[in-house]
């Protein structure tokens, strides 16, 4: 069954939702109404990764981030931290983390692959190529899918080297980040190049800005959710691991009507 993972940001300028959830009994209240509405896990992230976003201080995405986690735990709620840093990973690990989300697959902090060697933790390897205010620059691929594989099995080679066990790790395309929209489509169209790694697969395309280009202009962010939801559906239909969404119900619901779709041919 493919796991839904909520978004959970503790930001001020996250794209969709930034501001929203700084609060911690307000991000906590979400949390709760996500895992009612059908989450399986909640990524807690406390520094936006939007094009062109500026990077935050460690001990300010820590103190937005470790309370949330800490009270999100102790509710019995499973947590994965959105991180870049090191410390970050390991204290939120610490306070019950089971899944570090990396955006740039480790290669932002030349510690985390100790991190996730040392404490065990699954760990997503996202193709990454650079920082937010610079990524756009970086979208330049003659081969977009054999490219993108091929960097994340080099990446995933690397921790594996280093210790980390295959069994732990998650691989993520990482749509939109130095990606354009044609780009992000052509991944999403062959899935099964990405999945012959034989690891799971994490698809995070909620609310993004090559789906806004597929609606009529004007149209806000929220109301992306109707086709984020269809790449859930059809992504789960591939076999993917995990989905990573703003719209709990909405996946939910689409995820369910494929697992009856998929049952019904063993029937």
């Amino acid at each position: 069954m493919t796991q839904i993972l909520g978004v959970l940001n503790v930001t001020p300028d996250s794209f969709s939702d930034g501001g929203r959830w700084l609060d911690r009994a307000a991000a906590v209240r979400h949390a709760e109404g996500m895992v009612a509405r059908g989450a399986d896990l909640i990524d807690v992230g406390g520094e936006s990764t939007r094009p062109g976003a500026p990077r935050v201080a460690i001990s300010e995405e820590q103190r937005r981030v470790l309370p949330v986690v800490r009270e999100l735990v102790d509710r019995g709620i499973r947590v994965s931290i959105d991180t870049m840093n090191a410390d970050t990973a390991a204290a939120a690990v610490a306070a019950g983390a089971e899944i570090v989300n990396d955006v740039s697959g480790g290669r932002a902090d030349p510690e985390m692959d100790d991190v996730v060697r040392e404490t065990g933790t699954r760990f997503v390897v996202m193709h990454w190529r650079g920082h937010s205010e610079s990524m756009n620059e970086l979208a330049r691929y003659r081969d977009v899918v054999g490219e993108v594989v091929r960097e994340i099995e080099y990446r995933v080679a690397e921790l594996i080297v280093k210790g980390v066990s295959p069994e732990r790790l998650i691989v993520d395309p990482g749509l939109g980040f130095a990606k354009n929209g044609d780009h992000n489509w052509r991944l999403l169209a062959h899935l099964d190049r990405l999945q012959r790694l034989g690891l799971p697969v994490l698809i995070g395309a909620s609310r993004k800005r090559f789906i806004g280009e597929l609606l009529p202009a004007g149209a806000q962010v929220g109301e992306r959710d109707f086709a984020s939801a269809v790449i859930a559906a059809l992504a789960a239909h591939e076999g993917v691991w995990g989905v990573r969404v703003h719209d709990v119900s909405g996946t939910r619901a689409a995820l369910d009507v494929a697992a009856a779709w998929a049952g019904g041919r063993t029937r």
